[in-house]
């Protein structure tokens, strides 16, 4: 799960992995600015049908997606799948894998796991840059 800030056009969104959480931006109905949900990767703008044209794939594909917990779509207010641009690039990676011949259960582990060294890497690479990093004080000793 991933647990956004509180407000009113913020939810909690459950997240594509259980160890690595992201945090995202989940305009809903926000009236003050109608076309900021335009640029957000993270707003549920697509439908099942649509985003199953969109990758060339069936709705079927992106349910057993799904089911492996790559993505984890968000629900309308009558219960129909919506998926982000975000969630749509993770489902064309998990297509190409299949088209290769990958089962689809693997090849959400496989992008799970990149998305996994991906993170560790930004972390590692945060850690080692001098200006983020916390200096010992003296106190500490």
């Amino acid at each position: 799960m991933v647990l956004i800030p509180s407000g009113p056009w913020y939810r909690t969104v459950p997240g594509p992995l259980d160890a690595f959480s992201r945090e995202v931006q989940v305009a809903a109905d926000n009236p003050d600015s109608p076309s900021s949900n335009l640029d957000d990767d993270d707003y549920p703008a697509f439908t099942m049908g649509r985003a199953a044209e969109m990758l060339d794939t069936t709705p079927a594909f992106l349910r057993a997606v799904g089911e492996a917990r790559l993505i984890v779509p968000l629900r309308s207010e009558g219960g129909h799948r919506r998926y982000s641009r975000y969630q749509l690039r993770l489902a064309a990676r998990a297509r190409e894998l299949v088209d290769q011949g990958t089962p689809v259960e693997a090849a959400c582990r496989i992008i799970i796991l990149e998305d996994q060294l991906e993170e560790a890497q930004r972390i590692n690479e945060r850690l080692r840059d001098p200006e983020t990093r916390s200096e010992p004080t003296a106190d500490a000793c």
